[in-house]
């Protein structure tokens, strides 16, 4: 009798094993399954947060001049940095488009006439008979030098394409973490009150309040020590843009703020402008600009270390 019902509580015990495994192997697979869905979503909604973390403090003084209204606070600060964002990307983009369309007519009429070079490209270092002898064909006779540099030509094309693409994608995600920041910024207590709950369970209710301070303040601290880098990298930069008179120097400037900022080397803006100086200037203002401009670049990498 007793080996009866020890058989059956085993059965029992087996079957309600059975179902809670495949009940678990379910809601594994529908997380993994959420997971993969929301996965492209993950870093920029982690870009989101801590850029909301970052710019909290500007949000509570907005929200507090404006008599508590925390969604027109997060609105204005949305718009605000979209248009920061956004404005100098679309200026940039649609006179490089015009610019572009322009070349193309020029070249396929025939009418595209280029200066010949300075005797002074010569004297450049590694590059400079080279590239004279180059630049000189293309003023001469364009057609045989699209012809001779073919291949070149090519692969410098499909780099700037993939530039231009990976910089866009790179906006885009940038467009929408500000989007979500100033979501994020309308929960901001709420979500607070989350982080610090969580934490206090973790390590204690007290432990979990400093914890929580302490995760914020070292994101804010980082956030905008990155900013603060950025930010002096553009304006040393756009003093040496000034001081040489290149050409729209405020849109450049914009640029390289935003590539600091998405820590990307700020020589991707310099170094076409570099290049550029060499060809309207004599060689000492050329060169200091040059030692200039590295020292822009370079600078981040002593310049984080204090300011983080």
């Amino acid at each position: 009798m007793s080996d009866s019902i020890a058989s059956k509580d085993e059965k029992l015990f087996n079957r309600r094993a059975i179902e809670a495994a495949i009940r678990i192997g379910l809601v594994f697979l529908l997380v993994i399954w959420c997971f993969n869905i929301v996965r492209p979503f993950v870093l920029l909604t982690l870009w989101g947060a801590i850029l909301a973390v970052a710019i909290y403090p500007l949000f509570d003084k907005l929200q507090a001049a404006l008599g508590g209204r925390e969604k027109l606070a997060a609105t204005l600060i949305t718009l605000t940095a979209l248009a920061m964002l956004v404005t100098p990307s679309v200026m940039l983009s649609g006179s490089a488009i015009e610019n572009s369309q322009h070349l193309a007519e020029q070249i396929k009429e025939g009418t595209l006439r280029i200066p010949p070079p300075s005797d002074k490209v010569q004297t450049w270092p590694l590059v400079g008979e080279k590239l004279h002898n180059a630049w000189s064909l293309a003023s001469t006779n364009l057609s045989a030098a699209l012809s001779r540099y073919k291949e070149q030509l090519t692969e410098v094309a499909k780099w700037v394409l993939g530039a231009a693409a990976g910089a866009g994608a790179v906006l885009l995600q940038f467009i929408v973490s500000i989007i979500i920041a100033g979501a994020l910024l309308v929960y901001a207590q709420s979500g607070t009150d989350a982080v610090v709950k969580v934490t206090a369970r973790l390590v204690g209710k007290e432990g979990g309040e400093k914890l929580a301070a302490m995760a914020g303040a070292t994101i804010r601290s980082v956030a905008q020590g990155v900013l603060g880098v950025a930010l002096i990298q553009a304006v040393l930069a756009g003093i040496g843009l000034l001081v040489i008179g290149v050409p729209y120097a405020g849109i450049w400037t914009l640029l390289v703020l935003f590539l600091a900022i998405i820590q990307l080397p700020t020589i991707l803006i310099l170094g076409p402008i570099i290049v550029y100086v060499f060809t309207i200037t004599t060689t000492v203002p050329a060169v200091l600009f040059m030692i200039w401009s590295l020292l822009v670049g370079m600078s981040d990498s002593f310049l984080k270390p204090l300011l983080l």
